[in-house]
């Protein structure tokens, strides 16, 4: 039986590979947290805290269901409402 070995140099490429790409996860994860996080605290600034609930849930969704749209829509329903109550206010 054969034994197969591996050289040094293999052995570091192919752990800086699974480094790296750990790393990269790591990172993307940290940043895109860190912008939905600010992302919300802008929502709650700017909606009422029921809108600002139902569009947290409908970010969460969107992301669930990798559906970049939803949370669009939801939002662009969420201003025509706004701006309805505001022309009635008027």
């Amino acid at each position: 039986m054969k034994r197969q070995t591996k050289s040094l140099l293999e052995e570091l490429e192919s752990l800086s590979k699974n480094r790296d790409t750990k790393h990269i996860i790591e990172n993307r994860a940290n940043n895109l947290i860190s912008s939905a996080i600010h992302l919300l605290e802008v929502i709650e600034r700017n909606y009422s805290p029921e809108q600002a609930a139902i569009l947290e849930k409908k970010l969460l969704i969107a992301i669930k269901n990798r559906d970049q749209g939803k949370f669009s829509r939801s939002l662009k329903r969420s201003d025509d409402i706004n701006e309805t109550k505001r022309d009635s206010q008027d």
